[in-house]
């Protein structure tokens, strides 16, 4: 969860570590840290608990070195201070560790050190590791560092520095993103391109079980156990304007608006008219193997899931394929069967949500194949799954995910009419679809010009302490994400039923003080809808519909344009996300970083 950046060469290395952290703050926001060394090869240490702006304050004026190690945290083992912020050192201040991840045997590792003489001085499960590496007899940092790691069970990106190895850093990787950045005689480290771009686009993805020492003119890659690896730069797609503002009072609004543009992305040079179907070339998936499937399962966590539930309706709707979607949260603890009929999508913005990969990692061990839907190129996912596609949103800073979001089902509308057209999907309907997909990004910038009216609506709902979503069908899962992007940005209690449901309890909590939020298509179900705003109606609760026209039950509705019965949801989701943004703006929230959550999970 957290963010790592660190550099060799010979540049002042401060700077550079506060710039990347910045960039890396949605990553976790609780506290900071810096640990550099010089000439001198002495570790000097600065931590801050609360925002990097903290720690920055802190830096002395005379604080230069030329190698040096940062961290900003999302707390696990123990609150936010500044002695549990990293780095870590050991008790000699010779190592220092900065780390993301969990350490599973950290208790016992702990209780065995503080048995041998060793005195912690924070509750974190990182501190293990800065004592286990000074502990080593080895005779090179890097055999510290992988004989501690070999003591060690759980999850860690990890970057080192010692003071007896001056001129390099050695980090590792295992279950949490490492990436190292090649410059002109100088070298980067960190958990996230966007701490690398505005110095180099050459970068290096480590695999789990891997780690590397990066020197200021050279870097190599080995397991831990020693051998060495194959390392291949490949090139980062975005530049560093890419993770600015652009403009915005924030990112979340930055993101929103920049919807209709990324939707044309994730669609261009995909579309094949003459077949009226698209190309997905990364799928690796032939025409037999396709009409081979005969179920698909779509695993994701969070705002990932609800787009998977979405894509899960389009499959069925337009491949006839039975299709469901699962938090890969739940689904490997439950014992799942694994059926070689069934077709397996991963879906994950970062591409490295732990317990997606997690789950992707138990689905190869037993032979399935899985297809990838992630954002992030070189991710993690992409590299374990057999095949997928990219969502081509581009960098999404914002702790809360939107146009990912969006472009994530669009990625599974390409999916669903791809497989149609491999089995009974007519050309006519192929393409209506396409026309329709056409029309998202039009649509989209339409939508988005109706932003003052939604900032007054989120103004007149401010008040509520909860609010109630509901939909069907189609509906219910843009419920559900509209639902969870409220409470995320704007702390208000939330929750999303299926419309058909509340009969069965929920009507119980229908009040004047209690508004309801009310997705309602234009649809074959368009009536069934407007019955369940009678029902909250007559309990006196106040309604905001989403439609395709003014509903008359309604308190007030926002009313989007109308676009392919299966394709709506698409359209029908972004009004709310204006929604929350703006009800999050009224109440005073700190937008792109919401308390207690951090953007890429890379944590159980």
């Amino acid at each position: 969860m957290c963010g790592i950046v660190g550099y060799i060469g010979k540049r002042d290395v401060a700077p550079l570590l506060l710039e990347g952290l910045q960039r890396l703050e949605y990553r976790g926001y609780d506290s900071a840290g810096v640990v550099i060394t010089g000439k001198s090869s002495e570790l000097r240490t600065v931590k801050a608990k609360g925002r990097v702006r903290e720690l920055e304050s802190r830096i002395p004026k005379r604080f230069s070195g030329t190698t040096g190690i940062a961290h900003t945290r999302w707390a696990t083992h123990g609150a936010p201070s500044d002695i549990n912020a990293h780095p870590h050192l050991d008790a000699d201040e010779k190592v220092a560790v900065v780390h993301n991840g969990i350490i599973d045997n950290a208790s016992e590792l702990r209780a065995r050190l503080s048995a041998e003489g060793i005195v912690f001085v924070s509750e974190t499960d990182t501190e293990v590791l800065a004592h286990l590496i000074a502990r080593s007899a080895a005779e090179t940092l890097e055999k510290k560092v992988s004989e501690a790691l070999r003591s060690v069970e759980g999850t860690y990106g990890l970057a080192v520095l010692h003071q007896d190895f001056p001129g390099r850093i050695v980090v590792a990787r295992n279950g949490s993103p490492v990436v190292l950045g090649i410059g002109e005689k100088e070298m980067f480290v960190a958990s996230d391109v966007a701490a690398l771009v505005a110095h180099t686009r050459q970068v290096v993805t480590l695999g789990d079980g891997e780690m590397a020492t990066l020197k200021a003119d050279d870097f190599r890659t080995y397991t831990t156990e020693g051998s060495q690896t194959t390392a291949t730069p490949t090139t980062v797609e975005w530049e560093a304007e890419s993770y600015d503002m652009g403009g915005h009072d924030t990112y979340m609004h930055k993101e929103i608006f920049e919807q209709a543009e990324a939707v044309d992305r994730v669609l261009r040079g995909r579309i094949d008219d003459r077949f009226a179907t698209v190309h997905l070339g990364g799928l690796n998936l032939d025409a037999r193997e396709a009409r081979s499937v005969r179920r698909i399962k779509i695993l994701g966590c969070g705002t990932s899931y609800h787009a998977g539930q979405i894509g899960a309706g389009l499959i069925e709707e337009l491949a006839r394929i039975p299709a469901d979607a699962e938090p890969a949260s739940e689904f490997r603890y439950r014992n799942p069967v694994v059926d070689p009929d069934t077709l397996y999508v991963a879906v994950s913005q970062s591409g490295e949500t732990y317990d997606v990969l997690a789950a992707v990692q138990e689905l190869k061990r037993k032979g399935a194949r899985v297809l990838g839907v992630v954002n992030v190129v070189g991710s993690a996912i992409a590299r374990e799954a057999d095949g997928g596609t990219y969502v081509h949103a581009g960098p999404e800073v914002c702790v809360v995910s939107t146009k990912c979001f969006t472009n994530t089902v669009v990625a599974f509308a390409l999916l669903a009419l791809h497989l149609g057209r491999v089995r009974d999907l007519s050309v006519t309907d192929g393409k209506r679809i396409i026309e329709g997909l056409r029309r998202l990004p039009a649509q989209i910038e339409e939508i988005l010009k109706t932003e003052p009216e939604i900032k007054q609506l989120a103004k007149a709902y401010a008040d509520a302490r909860s609010m109630l979503f509901i939909g069907r069908v189609r509906g219910y899962p843009v419920a559900r994400e509209a639902s969870l992007k409220l409470k995320e940005v704007s702390y208000i209690h939330a929750e999303a039923y299926p419309a058909s449901e509340l009969k069965h309890g929920p009507l119980a909590l229908i009040d004047p003080s209690m508004p309801t939020v009310a997705i309602v298509p234009d649809d074959d179900l368009l009536e069934k809808n407007r019955a369940a705003l009678e029902e909250i109606k007559a309990r006196s609760g106040r309604i905001l519909a989403v439609a395709h026209q003014e509903q008359e039950k309604a308190d007030h509705t926002i009313v989007v344009p109308k676009n392919e019965a299966e394709l709506d949801p698409i359209l029908m989701g972004i009004p709310l996300q204006l929604f929350a943004y703006h009800t999050a703006l009224a109440l005073g929230r700190d937008i792109d970083k919401p308390r207690n959550l951090a953007k890429s999970v890379t944590v159980e």
